[in-house]
């Protein structure tokens, strides 16, 4: 993780996973000649991080929560494009990169979700 997000969970958590989606978009292209899906899961699995440091400048509390909504719903697609990579097959679901991908993105869905409603509940 960078040392620049170590005190913002979400952060050092979103950009981690961003190296990892990296990383298995390398595999996908390279080894599995698979160029569609691995795209998606490309461009939303990094867009959730950058989503989250756009929201560190947000300019009021309506667009903090627009924009950690919107780094919500990438990680939610996100799981949908790994989800599908898996069960048809190009990526295996027993290998530990996989399951730490599965898992980091559950814990991302779940910070991001709890973090709109907080949000949600403290703007009101």
């Amino acid at each position: 993780m960078v040392d620049e997000y170590k005190d913002n969970l979400i952060m050092g958590k979103s950009y981690h996973f961003s190296l990892m989606v990296i990383e298995l978009y390398k595999f996908l292209t390279q080894q599995k000649k698979e160029y569609v899906l691995s795209k998606q899961l490309l461009r939303c699995g990094t867009s959730i991080g950058a989503n989250i440091n756009e929201a560190q400048a947000a300019i009021s509390k309506k667009d903090f929560i627009a924009k950690i909504s919107i780094a919500s719903k990438e990680a939610r697609e996100s799981k949908y494009w790994l989800m599908l990579l898996k069960d048809s097959g190009y990526i295996d679901p027993e290998k530990e990169k996989v399951k730490a991908l599965l898992k980091e993105i559950d814990s991302i869905i779940n910070i991001t979700t709890k973090i709109v409603k907080s949000s949600q509940t403290n703007a009101n």
